[in-house]
């Protein structure tokens, strides 16, 4: 499954990729193998995104999704990592 989690300009990016990591990881439905991919694909306009590739088997993959995308944003928001919206 592909993500795609956009980060503001003056967030550190080191520190996202390693929270992205960290979520990756702490979900069992996620394969370890191989694991998951998380790049800096674009810098767009009011963005740096990055790209998350991850392995999961296909009847878990809404759910996965639905959940990975919620927890993002929880955890960049105690992790004081903003997500751009304009």
């Amino acid at each position: 499954m592909d993500f795609v989690f956009g980060i503001g300009y003056e967030d550190d990016i080191g520190k996202a990729k390693a929270t992205l990591a960290r979520i990756m990881s702490e979900d069992d439905r996620i394969h370890s193998d191989p694991e998951p991919l998380i790049v800096v694909s674009e810098l767009a306009d009011s963005s740096v995104n990055f790209a998350v590739r991850a392995w999961v088997d296909s009847g878990d993959y809404w759910g996965v999704y639905f959940d990975t995308t919620e927890k993002v944003k929880l955890v960049f928001d105690k992790e004081g990592i903003s997500i751009p919206f304009s």
